[in-house]
């Protein structure tokens, strides 16, 4: 059976938006709510206006403690090295936000994929809550400093 692909709803408009709905799905992931439409639609409403934000820095380094000498993508705790998130070849910058822990066989699966493009649509559901999120923060710091978060998306995806 071929995998359905979901488009995001009407709503989203911007890359501004599509990241804000990847994080709003993120969230009820983390809260069981994953197939919660309206769940969904709140908390990517709520994004939007300014009155939840991303978790922040030290949370994601609260949470990467309980997976410390781990590849944050398969468990090994062999050939561990940095993964970077926003690859540097697309312009990812060189800091612990934009970094995670992955072993040598990930981190050269991965290469220069970004982290939607190397799960694909068949996996995008196992993609480490962790990565996700810092990935989805960088990448809006990354548009952020382009000035693309309020381009049209439709025409644009998730690197």
């Amino acid at each position: 059976m071929a995998a359905q692909i979901s488009m995001p709803p009407a709503a989203v408009k911007t890359i501004r938006d599509l990241i804000y709905w990847q994080y709003a799905k993120l969230i009820a992931k983390s809260a069981g709510r994953i197939k919660n439409y309206g769940f969904i639609m709140d908390r990517f409403k709520k994004l939007q206006s300014g009155e939840i934000s991303w978790s922040g820095s030290i949370r994601e380094y609260i949470k990467e403690q309980e997976i410390v000498g781990k590849c944050i993508y398969c468990g090994s705790t062999e050939n561990l090295t940095v993964d970077h998130l926003i690859p540097r070849t697309r312009g990812g910058p060189e800091s612990g936000d934009n970094a995670v822990i992955a072993c040598k066989s990930c981190n050269s699966s991965r290469g220069d994929k970004g982290i939607y493009e190397w799960f694909e649509l068949e996996r995008r559901n196992e993609i480490p809550r962790i990565a996700e999120g810092k990935y989805l923060k960088e990448l809006y710091s990354l548009h952020e400093k382009k000035r693309t978060l309020d381009s049209n998306c439709r025409d644009a995806f998730l690197q």
